[in-house]
């Protein structure tokens, strides 16, 4: 069993995701500092701290990361709100996390989301799977905020040598619970893993990952996990029986987005497929 030899912050750390990662790595024997804008909900995993704080007072993120090797970086608004509500948090909060990771010399493992490429449609028949360069088509503002963290990742890396690995997660819950994530499920077992890899691995560069489990649906294609050594254990396969019905909404089936994309949709026709084409 290998830990790392600086300690890891881990931010969002008493939310559901965040709340699992507390438990699997602090079982590894990791040196781990939470922090979240709530308390910590759970006994402290051993060696582990915590600490009450937000994301918007970036001295408050600078001396948490202080002699961190990598933060994994969990917190923000982690739903579709107003886009009010996500600036802070979302945008202002994860410069303070790359100017913490700047100084400290930090990887930072940043949890994107498949909606920063919701608008595109769901593969059909031989249709190519989605990769990691294609185009961002974020599904509304959450979306949007991961984009631009994945965006900022690509500039820490290329002005200032800041390692980060985005983790565009699919839909991480217990099992699945509908059709689209028979394609976008990550189990916890599989993001643990995931995690652990990225904050082991010899170097990174800058890199993004598809965060869904072995999944013979997926939507996606290629992407850097070869990079980090990572492969997925787990599958929706096994619940395919359990959650093969169809939404009535036919937004929410077109796009890989699910309900995100349907949220407050005006268009009076489907996009197209080529978001800088006239053809509708």
């Amino acid at each position: 069993m290998t830990a790392p030899q600086k300690p890891v912050l881990l931010t969002g750390a008493s939310g559901n995701l965040g709340r699992h990662l507390a438990r699997s790595l602090g079982a590894l024997g990791w040196k781990l500092r939470l922090t979240d804008i709530v308390p910590f909900p759970d006994p402290l995993p051993e060696g582990a701290s915590f600490v009450k704080a937000d994301l918007n007072e970036g001295l408050a993120i600078a001396r948490l990361a202080e002699g961190c090797g990598a933060i994994l970086h969990f917190g923000g608004v982690s739903v579709e709100r107003p886009f009010e509500e996500v600036l802070g948090p979302n945008l202002r909060g994860l410069y303070h996390i790359y100017e913490a990771a700047r100084r400290e010399g930090a990887r930072v493992i940043f949890a994107s989301s498949n909606h920063s490429i919701g608008f595109h449609e769901r593969p059909e028949g031989n249709q190519a799977k989605l990769d990691f360069d294609d185009d961002f088509r974020p599904d509304g503002y959450y979306g949007l905020a991961k984009a631009y963290g994945e965006l900022m990742g690509r500039m820490y890396w290329d002005k200032h040598g800041v390692e980060n690995v985005n983790l565009r997660i699919g839909s991480c819950f217990p099992q699945p619970i509908d059709r689209r994530m028979l394609s976008t499920w990550l189990s916890f077992g599989d993001l643990a893993r995931l995690a652990e890899r990225c904050v082991l691995a010899e170097r990174t560069g800058h890199a993004v990952i598809w965060a869904c489990s072995n999944n013979p649906a997926s939507y996606w294609g290629r992407d850097h996990r070869e990079r980090i050594g990572w492969a997925p254990q787990d599958s929706a396969e096994p619940f395919r029986a359990e959650v093969g019905h169809i939404t009535a909404d036919p937004v929410t089936e077109r796009y890989q987005g699910g309900g995100y994309p349907a949220m407050e949709y005006s268009r009076k026709t489907p996009s197209p497929r080529d978001a800088f084409s006239l053809d509708e």
